[in-house]
């Protein structure tokens, strides 16, 4: 009986572990003929989160929706428990975001940079910011 009671509560550990590293649902919203989007998408599943890819024939009511400004915009926008991801924003930014919970609309990458995930290698100097405009990261 008392092995019964160390296995069920190594088990209701192990699953409290498990429910507090999941990442929550990142839709995102693309061009079909977009391949760096599709690279994202694959970055960040490889990552850990959980992604829902949308593709779309026309991103701009989505963007207006969401609040991206035109010089925070890039070829996709993503939805993450109540933020916004705009371009090619990198996993560290995202989870700080989510752990952080700052007030903001969400984060933008914006453009294309060369040095973002989904682009090309990521160089330690890619700039992540507020959609407010106010540098966040620096990945």
């Amino acid at each position: 009986m008392l092995e019964f009671k160390r296995l069920f509560i190594l088990l209701t550990l192990l699953l409290a572990a498990g429910t507090a590293i999941a990442e929550p649902l990142i839709t995102v919203h693309k061009s079909p003929s977009c391949g760096c989007c599709g690279k994202w998408v694959d970055y960040l599943r490889k990552e850990g989160f959980e992604v829902k890819a949308i593709d779309e024939a026309n991103l701009a009511p989505i963007k207006e929706k969401a609040g991206v400004k035109p010089e925070m915009a890039s070829c996709h926008t993503a939805m993450v428990d109540g933020y916004v991801l705009e371009g090619h924003v990198p996993a560290q930014a995202i989870r700080k975001l989510l752990e952080e919970r700052p007030t903001t609309v969400g984060l933008a990458v914006p453009g294309m940079p060369n040095n973002s995930p989904g682009m090309g290698k990521m160089n330690g100097k890619l700039k992540t910011y507020t959609m407010e405009g106010e540098l966040y990261s620096t990945d």
